[in-house]
């Protein structure tokens, strides 16, 4: 414990923190400073793909960070041009921009995009996004996203953004004019309580971009990386983008995100993008050895027979306390509740040893480690039961 009393007021209220004040982490386990240990199925929001601390990010910063740990991104480095040969291999794209945050990736893209359209579509910079999308925290990603609300948050809103709906290629087509240059989706929306879009939708949405000469760009910040039991989502899907954002799992903990783009779409000239910490070498080497692990096929399949697992458990709580719907893939999955109980749920869980999200007041997400073990599936989905027969009883009583 701290020598002097923490003042939590001295961090910006941004969000609703619990009390609890986290100081260590191994595998599937969070300690608070108490000594309690939580099951955590949030994982820094699908962040720590490998769990918390694991050997292999360790020992990659320290090897690292005895030999080069930033020279500019004005030069060459290592570890960042092996990363970026091995996304392009296994992705099938062209070339890399490296960024550190979700939403800095989403910025890039939409640069490209608006880039790509100045040289090859008379100027043509709109892009077609969708309601409930969620793309990043930034100005650009703000008003690209579909969250209810921020369209009155930091007014004036940056313009160019139109919403369809998902799985609506009606509501697409209606919103296609001479200025669209691209659409920008999630394959899932994850804040919007792990929504997919269906297979019949992308492949369509990658034949309207090819029919209009348009630009389609996937958001895989959450569903890249092994989340859905494909190294990226849109092979879940079988459909590919021309831009591909990837960010979260990518580091396993560490802050890195990339934007990949095919070749004809790969527009950026000299001084178009940059950053201080892109392609920053330390990150590099750390998603070298994260992706070395999540590329394996044998680790796909064990993220997709646990992803089973945890969905067969949901889907038995579901019927089992009178639920709803069970939707995700691969390890990133949600249940309806059919009622708002989901911000009580999760303060019921915590106080069980068991960290989720609500991603809706009705809907709960879950993102445990891609590799964790049955038994943690299985302590994950009792813990998860106690809490809803314990909040059954607490409604009866009332």
């Amino acid at each position: 414990m701290p020598s002097t009393p923490l003042n939590v007021h001295t961090l910006m209220p941004v969000t609703d923190r619990p009390a609890q004040v986290f100081v260590r982490g191994e595998g599937a386990w969070l300690w608070d400073a108490a000594g309690k240990r939580y099951l955590d199925w949030l994982q820094g929001w699908a962040v720590n793909a490998l769990g918390h601390c694991p050997p292999v990010i360790s020992q990659a910063l320290q090897a690292q960070s005895s030999l080069l740990l930033t020279p500019s991104p004005a030069l060459y480095n290592l570890p960042a041009l092996e990363l970026a040969q091995q996304l392009c291999g296994l992705s099938g794209m062209d070339q890399v921009f490296f960024g550190s945050t979700g939403a800095e990736a989403n910025e890039g893209a939409i640069k490209l995009a608006r880039k790509w359209g100045r040289l090859h579509r008379a100027g043509a910079h709109e892009i077609i996004t969708f309601e409930n999308g969620f793309h990043g925290r930034n100005l650009a990603t703000m008003a690209a996203s579909g969250k209810p609300g921020w369209d009155q948050m930091f007014a004036p809103r940056m313009e160019g953004f139109a919403k369809a709906r998902l799985n609506d290629l009606g509501s697409v087509k209606a919103l296609l004019n001479e200025r669209t240059v691209a659409i920008m989706l999630e394959p899932v929306q994850g804040e919007a309580g792990v929504r997919p879009a269906t297979p019949a939708f992308l492949q369509a949405l990658r034949a309207l971009c090819d029919e209009q000469g348009m630009l389609l760009i996937f958001d895989e910040v959450q569903t890249g990386c092994g989340r859905l039991g494909e190294l990226f989502g849109f092979q879940h899907f079988g459909v590919r983008p021309d831009i591909l954002t990837l960010g979260k799992g990518l580091g396993g903990g560490v802050p890195i995100s990339a934007v990949l783009a095919q070749a004809h779409c790969s527009v950026f000239e000299h001084g178009d993008q940059g950053g201080t910490y892109a392609g920053n070498p330390l990150m590099c080497a750390v998603s070298l050895a994260v992706l070395a692990q999540l590329s394996q096929p044998d680790f796909l399949a064990q993220v997709r027979s646990l992803g089973q697992q945890l969905r067969r458990g949901l889907e038995a709580l579901s019927a089992q306390h009178g639920l709803g719907e069970v939707r995700g893939a691969g390890l990133l999955w949600a249940l309806e509740l059919g009622r708002n109980q989901a911000p009580a749920l999760v303060s019921a869980c915590r106080e069980r040893g068991l960290l989720l999200n609500a991603a809706r007041p009705h809907c709960l997400r879950f993102m445990p480690r891609l590799n964790s073990t049955a038994e943690e599936i299985a302590q994950g989905l009792a813990i998860l039961d106690a809490a809803m027969t314990a909040q059954a009883a607490i409604g009866m009583a009332a």
